[in-house]
């Protein structure tokens, strides 16, 4: 009996011995896969930081979409049938015959036994030749299917090679239709990490042979707000590892700029400057504002840059916040605050958009023309909707060159303060000898900023000067889509602009409208 109870006793030792290990080993299991759990979602959002840190760089190494490349077949010439190409060939009733009966078989029974089995072997043979017969069926109408679909998907592929050849055609004669589909495909296959928005406008400027992109910028929430996460044993807890605010603030600062020198250097890549001189970036963020709760979509930030000053970057050696303000960018100095820089005037992308022949269906058109009104009614015109875009004063003052000349002034109009506003109904290029001009008004009648309407158009050298000026530039179209707007009145603005005008308008080249010197 004691030996038997020391026996059970240390076999009770042993077992809580081996419970003891058992239980060691699965904490030790338990502390490790915690910690690795810990160490993977680190290594993640250190990756995600990279991709951020590449946005820029990694589309440096990759080659520009070109119409070549669009028009590469994607269905091969020849017709491939592969395994659909031989069938399996048909049973032979050799596998199938049954031997004759010979000697001593044929003389006990063997006749009657040989005929019940050919007999069974030959519906054996007559089923196999059904099912080879039907495979074999399913072979050609299968291989009939296939054949008539790669025919299908080769004429679909010429016909697409047919499109892209012909957008080519009129891309290279400037056509604004085929300049944006192509751009809108440069911006289409543009891989961002995910979690980035793919949402973008496109207008191309003829006149100006400019691009301009209204394109939609990541979310705040791109930056990783953790910088790791950390297993703390004493709490069997992962912990996430904050983000300094400002690090993320200067982190999200960064990626809107690799994002716009990004989306620059693929259009610019992508396009000949006999087609494309500039291109014009206005970024934006779809949110919601925290003193409304509505939906919001702030600027912030807008560049318009010049092909042979952007050629002239080394991209891949910039900082991308310093290169920004080399090429005179308007950039949020706080964007993940969502601090806009969005202009007063916010313009569809489609304002850019001007009719051929335009003087003529004016002729058939019951619209007014604003050429055709005098200039009293043109400056009551436009007196009408700057008090319905919000000017609480209106003070009409002597021009000398016979336009509307007007002092208007309200606490919003134009960031506020007094506003001169001078228009010109032209019909040509109105220059920039003309903003330079307003620009010494501006300053004779101390005002805080200047706008100057016309019923033609501006060029890009008038654009940029007017942005460094605070100057708010509107052309026909503009002045079309606002008089639409906030007048509700259909009018047409006067003469579309050449397709193809150069960039330089140093000279002024345009006519005053009927009744105006």
């Amino acid at each position: 009996m004691a030996a038997q109870r020391r026996e059970a006793e240390r076999q009770a030792r042993e077992q809580a011995r081996l419970a003891r290990e058992r239980e060691k080993t699965r904490k030790e299991e338990h502390l490790a896969a915690q910690q690795r759990l810990a160490d993977t979602k680190t290594a993640a959002v250190e990756r995600q930081v990279k991709d951020l840190d590449e946005v820029l760089t990694s589309a440096l190494r990759l080659r520009p979409l070109s119409f070549e490349s669009l028009m590469t077949s994607k269905v091969p010439m020849r017709f491939d049938p592969g395994s659909l190409a031989h069938g399996n060939p048909p049973p032979k009733w050799a596998d199938f015959a049954i031997p004759e009966p010979t000697g001593l078989a044929r003389i006990f029974g063997g006749n009657a036994r040989y005929a019940r089995e050919d007999a069974a072997a030959r519906g054996r043979f007559d089923a196999a030749m059904r099912v080879h017969r039907q495979a074999e069926a399913d072979r050609q109408r299968a291989l009939a299917e296939a054949k008539a679909a790669h025919d299908q998907q080769l004429a679909a592929d010429s016909r697409r090679i047919a499109e892209v050849r012909a957008r080519q055609s009129a891309f290279v004669a400037g056509a604004p239709e085929a300049v944006e589909w192509f751009v809108g495909r440069v911006l289409d296959s543009s891989r961002y990490p995910r979690g980035f928005p793919h949402e973008y406008q496109v207008a191309y400027r003829p006149e100006n042979r400019d691009v301009v992109v209204e394109f939609e910028l990541p979310p705040k929430k791109a930056v990783p707000e953790v910088r790791g996460y950390r297993y703390v044993r004493a709490r069997d807890a992962i912990d996430a590892l904050p983000r300094p605010q400002n690090e993320v603030k200067q982190r999200y600062k960064r990626l809107v700029a690799c994002v716009v020198l990004r989306t620059l250097y693929e259009i610019f890549t992508a396009t000949s400057p006999e087609v494309v001189e500039a291109v014009v970036f206005n970024g934006r963020l779809s949110t919601i504002d925290r003193a409304t709760g509505k939906p919001a979509r702030p600027h912030l930030v807008s560049v318009s840059a010049e092909r042979s000053v952007f050629e002239d970057l080394v991209l891949a050696a910039v900082e991308p916040d310093a290169c920004l303000t080399r090429l005179n960018a308007l950039v949020s100095d706080n964007p993940y605050d969502l601090e806009a820089v969005e202009p007063f005037i916010a313009f569809d992308l489609k304002r850019f958009r001007f009719t051929d022949d335009l003087e003529v269906v004016a002729g058939l058109d019951s619209r007014p023309n604003l050429l055709k009104l005098t200039p009293t009614e043109f400056e009551h015109l436009v007196k009408q909707l700057f008090v319905a875009m919000g000017a609480e004063a209106w003070t009409t003052i002597p021009s000398k060159d016979g336009g509307v000349d007007a002092v208007a002034t309200s606490k919003h109009l134009f960031f506020g303060g007094v506003c001169l506003i001078q228009a010109k109904r032209w019909t040509g290029l109105v220059g920039l000898e003309s903003v330079h001009a307003l620009t010494g008004v501006m300053a004779d009648h101390n005002a805080t900023t200047g706008v100057l309407v016309t019923t033609s158009w501006f060029g890009r050298a008038s654009e940029q000067f007017a942005n460094r000026n605070r100057i708010t530039l509107i052309n026909g179209a503009e002045l079309k889509q606002l008089i639409k707007e906030h007048l509700n009145k259909d009018v047409i603005p006067g003469t579309s602009p050449p397709r193809r005008l150069r960039a330089s308008d140093n000279v002024q080249t345009g006519r005053p409208g009927p009744g105006q010197p």
